[in-house]
């Protein structure tokens, strides 16, 4: 199953403030810090913004409003109601209030029924945490119908009164000062649901990454501490015996370091770069890039990062609207992809990549996206772990003509029948599987997974130069895998078992059959079938691995550090599948592709199944 986004909305509270209108409307601001004011405006390129303050400074709306609007906008955008959805993902540095959540404090505002709902927080990156979180959910069939949403009401700590409110404290901290003329106030919404919409063009969601260099870097932006870059006991804001005394203390501005941003750029360019080798990110058939940044000068250090490493952006392919809606935080990537969807910038087959930097300490999210017509897209499915109940006529038709996706689907509807009636697996399902079922299911595969990062790592040294970005995926994949039999064995012992027999110990003759194809396989020119291979092994884990830990945990009442090994997979899998469906997805896979991939799938399906029929029989 996919997820697609269907629809978008944006809100942005009270007219356009104009840079001359700012100081007026924010207050406390003197010659010194004037002419602050002036120099980063003129840096960072924003000619208007939007805030929730009338023209005496006064807060006109809740931030849980703002998030509301625009998840109206969006529900509205797409014919729906909040009734409609069972998940709502909220994104934002600071809610209204500190307790409860976000999310429930939008919920209660949006209105609608029962639902999931989830609080991301963080900075600006939070906002593709929480679109992360909805595609995961979609994709499993775990939720029919997410919205998410980004919203900042910066401006409550922009005001002057946080600065003394008088003159001669219009320019004195100048981190602070740097992100009164940055931050603006706004709510940016997305909806995802798992089929695309039949009025006019969704735009799937191939995949999302976001990652945290907080373990090499001191904190960037910050609220709640005291001097320096290093939270300490005893001086946090919640330290100071009140809240008027962290005040004072000058604890509850928001800084920015801004020595750091040049750093932040060049990380962010790594990250971007690591995607590429990955094979996720192809800069020349990208046709749009919207990047959130707080200031043009981080633009153009990208652009010529990317220029003097030999590849050069068209800029014309980059949109940003940091210049009229201001920087709005978490809101800001949903408040430019809901102007570009709402002007029809995206058509179908045009490729999109979502960037967001996070300066907090260093964050950076990203989402690849593909516009697609309803009449003409075909879910690439992720495999789930409930049974698909298909007439077996059509699970045994997989014609040349169907796309690759169709007929790795049949595959997979065959595959997943197949194990429903492995003893092992029956025995799983009705509740009556036994401490040493476990056991001998971790025996048996740890023999098995034991090659796959060798068979992986041999399929890379066969891939040739046409197909580097394979190779380089190929060899990325072997560096996460290679250490899961470990995984395999520390469970085993967990669970009574002994390191030195399963060490010792040798494949079944199904996994004899399984690991013998894949290295005669891998060890091919080009062996571009081998995706196929990914399809129903990369499958298990992100359809099944998670709900055989829970089953297992369930019957036998284990901890999780015995069902490590499946757990990991249940989460890690995902990331891995979603690759996977981009390459499936891309140009590259001809007719001639297709079918090696195809062919590929069904014999390690049926080798797999062996695999776990066989147990114990060596």
């Amino acid at each position: 199953m996919n997820a697609y986004i269907t629809a978008a909305g944006a809100y942005l509270p009270g007219p356009p403030v104009g840079n001359d209108e700012i100081a007026a409307r924010l207050g406390g601001v003197d010659e010194r810090g004037d002419r602050l004011r002036r120099r980063i405006l003129a840096a960072n390129g924003i000619a208007k913004r939007h805030y929730a303050l009338d023209a005496q400074g006064r807060t006109t709306e809740l931030n849980e409003e703002l998030a509301a609007n625009a998840l109206h906008a969006a529900l509205d955008e797409r014919g729906l109601g909040a009734a409609d959805l069972d998940m709502l993902a909220t994104a934002t540095t600071q809610g209204d209030l500190l307790v409860p959540g976000f999310a429930s404090m939008v919920h209660g505002r949006l209105g609608g029924g029962p639902m999931q709902v989830l609080s991301a927080s963080g900075v600006c990156a939070s906002s593709l945490a929480a679109l992360d979180a909805a595609v995961a959910k979609v994709r499993l069939g775990d939720r029919r119908r997410a919205a998410v949403v980004g919203s900042e009401l910066s401006s409550r700590w922009l005001r002057g009164s946080r600065f003394g409110g008088k003159p001669g404290n219009g320019g004195g901290d100048a981190d602070a000062h740097f992100l009164r003329w940055m931050l603006s106030d706004g709510a940016g919404a997305v909806l995802v649901e798992a089929q695309p919409r039949p009025d006019r063009p969704s735009l799937r969601v191939d995949w999302v990454r976001t990652v945290s260099l907080a373990h090499a870097n001191q904190v960037c932006m910050r609220a709640g501490m005291g001097e320096g870059t290093a939270p300490a006991a005893g001086r946090t804001w919640q330290d100071m015996g009140s809240a008027a005394a962290a005040e004072q203390a000058g604890m509850m501005l928001l800084r920015q370091d801004t020595s750091a941003l040049g750093a932040l750029a060049e990380a962010g360019l790594r990250e971007f770069q690591s995607l590429a080798r990955e094979g996720l990110i192809d800069l020349g058939k990208l046709d749009h890039v919207l990047c959130h940044y707080s200031t043009n000068a981080f633009r153009d250090i990208v652009f010529d990062q990317l220029a003097s490493a030999g590849a050069q952006i068209d800029t014309g392919r980059w949109f940003s609207n940091l210049e009229t809606r201001g920087n709005t935080g978490a809101a800001s990537i949903f408040i430019a992809l809901e102007e570009c969807w709402r002007t029809g910038r995206f058509e179908p087959g045009q490729t999109v990549l979502l960037a967001v930097p996070e300066s907090g300490r260093f964050t950076f999210g990203f989402a690849h996206l593909t516009c697609v017509d309803a009449e003409a897209e075909t879910p690439a499915p992720v495999p789930v772990s409930r049974p698909v109940q298909v007439p077996p006529v059509v699970q045994r038709i997989a014609p040349q003509s169907a796309s690759v996706q169709d007929r790795l689907a049949a595959v997979w509807q065959e595959f997943e029948q197949r194990l429903d009636q492995v003893p092992v697996m029956q025995r799983l399902a009705e509740g009556t599987a036994t401490i040493e079922d476990y056991r001998r299911l971790l025996f048996n595969l740890r023999q098995q997974v034991a090659d796959g990062a060798r068979w992986i790592s041999r399929a890379a040294s066969n891939f040739s130069v046409e197909l580097f970005d394979l190779r380089s995926a190929a060899i990325g994949h072997a560096a996460e895998e290679h250490r899961d039999f470990m995984m395999i064995e520390r469970d085993y012992a967990a669970c009574g078992g002994s390191i030195e027999d399963i060490r010792a110990g040798e494949k079944n003759i199904g996994s004899e059959a399984l690991s013998a194809y894949m290295f005669h396989t891998a060890s091919q020119p080009d062996p571009i079938g081998l995706l196929g291979a990914m399809f129903i092994i990369e499958g298990l884990g992100t359809g099944k691995a998670s709900d055989w830990a829970a089953r297992f945990k369930t019957t036998l009442g284990l901890r999780d550090d015995q069902v490590g090994f499946l757990a990991y997979h249940g989460e890690a899998d995902d990331d891995h599948f979603a690759k996977l469906q981009a390459i499936l997805a891309s140009p590259r896979i001809d007719a001639a592709a297709a079918d090696a991939i195809v062919k590929t799938a069904k014999i390690v399906a049926r080798l797999y199944a062996l695999q776990l029929e066989e147990l114990d029989n060596v």
